[in-house]
């Protein structure tokens, strides 16, 4: 995951107060339930001593998602009166929290943005309706009959739940599909590449195989090997292929998965680890690399039981001492088992007698095998690369 976004956090000293609340729109009358709990969450940040100035600037901040449907939450951050950073949670926050603090409380954040896998949704179903949307393209004059429609929306999982998604939509009657496909096979073939998709999930209609296979058999060789396709009954109109449809079946083939440049990373610690395991793994070593620039990656168990202002400085720590110094930071996560260990730390390869953090992005890309469990407590499911 590239830490870039978090810029706006290391730019002046603190104290910061970092808020997280539960936003979420599947409940009666949730702007009630909002400023419910903002007051509460207010009152803690004035209690902790948060200047009025900065409290007032997160207030008109607060709920600044309210076209988002369904459960989602906000991430807020401020200083000095002024509002610094504002983000969506694609999950509401297991509890609310404010927090003042020298540093800024960034790792509920970073841990809901992995693994930031990107991807390709596709819809593909019949329907005898003229489309519903004005954008959607017709290739000709509309004759009333049966048609073969086509939504596509590019994003990354699993921001792509809050985040603004690039959509294509395509509906061409049934008896120019075959001359048509190729067409759309290709846009869709520009769009997975400028979005570095490294996963294009297919939802389509049990009765739609054969439009399907039309399509897919368009696709580059490259493309059809990042095909994954999902059979749904319930794809029957237009209106069934809504973002909400699609990003649940993303999250249901991406669930569990690395990117390539994760497993690398994964790869890269086991090797260090097996050669070096006391200076590889703990809140020790971490720190100990942090401190003195070692650190290519860090992982972070997400059970570890660490204090919460630890796991929260270890972002700050990573992306202020690790990119000062190289220019860039990798963060990961890794789930399963209990952490008692804490953080563990890639450190870069040997060059000579010094060590050197890696400056330049690895690129980007993902095996289409769900990664097998490690030995011991370290499991993969997250590790966003730099």
């Amino acid at each position: 995951m590239k830490l870039s976004f978090l810029d706006p956090l290391f730019r002046e000293p603190g104290p910061w107060a970092s808020v997280y609340l539960d936003t979420s729109r599947d409940i009666d009358d949730p702007d009630a339930a909002l400023d419910l709990r903002w007051r509460h969450q207010s009152d803690a940040l004035l209690h902790q001593g948060t200047d009025p100035a900065t409290v007032t600037a997160l207030a008109e901040a607060v709920g600044t998602d309210r076209a988002l449907p369904g459960r989602h939450g906000q991430a807020l951050f401020a200083a000095h009166g002024r509002l610094a950073l504002a983000e969506e949670l694609p999950e509401p926050p297991a509890r609310d929290t404010a927090r003042l603090d020298l540093l800024p409380d960034v790792a509920p954040l970073a841990v809901q943005r992995a693994p930031d896998i990107p991807y390709l949704a596709v819809a593909l179903t019949r329907s005898g309706e003229w489309p519903w949307d004005e954008a959607v393209e017709a290739d000709q004059d509309h004759i009333p009959g049966d048609h073969v429609l086509v939504v596509s929306v590019a994003g990354r999982w699993p921001t792509g739940r809050v985040a603004p998604q690039e959509r294509l939509s395509h509906q061409v009657p049934t008896g120019a599909w075959q001359r048509t496909a190729p067409r759309i096979a290709r846009e869709l073939g520009d769009l997975a590449e400028h979005h570095r998709a490294e996963s294009i999930v297919l939802c389509r209609h049990p009765d739609d195989i054969w439009a399907s296979g039309v399509l897919v058999n368009r696709f580059p060789a490259a493309l059809r090997a990042r095909v994954t396709v999902v059979d749904d009954d319930s794809l029957t109109t237009p209106e069934s292929a809504g973002p909400a449809f699609l990003e649940e079946h993303v999250g249901r083939v991406l669930e569990g998965c690395l990117s390539a440049a994760d497993e690398r990373q994964l790869e890269d610690f086991l090797a260090q680890r097996a050669r070096h395991p006391h200076r590889s793994e703990g809140v020790a070593a971490a720190v100990s690399a942090l401190r003195r620039g070692q650190a290519e990656s860090l992982l972070l168990t997400r059970r570890a039981r660490l204090p919460e202002r630890c796991v929260a400085r270890f972002g700050a720590v990573a992306d202020r001492a690790v990119r000062r110094r190289a220019g860039g930071v990798r963060c990961g996560l890794a789930a399963g088992g209990t952490g008692r260990r804490g953080p563990a730390v890639r450190r870069p390869p040997h060059r000579g007698r010094a060590a050197r953090a890696a400056t330049e992005p690895r690129s980007v890309g993902r095996r289409r095998r769900r990664p097998a469990p490690l030995p011991g407590r370290l499991r993969p499911i997250a590790g966003p690369h730099r």
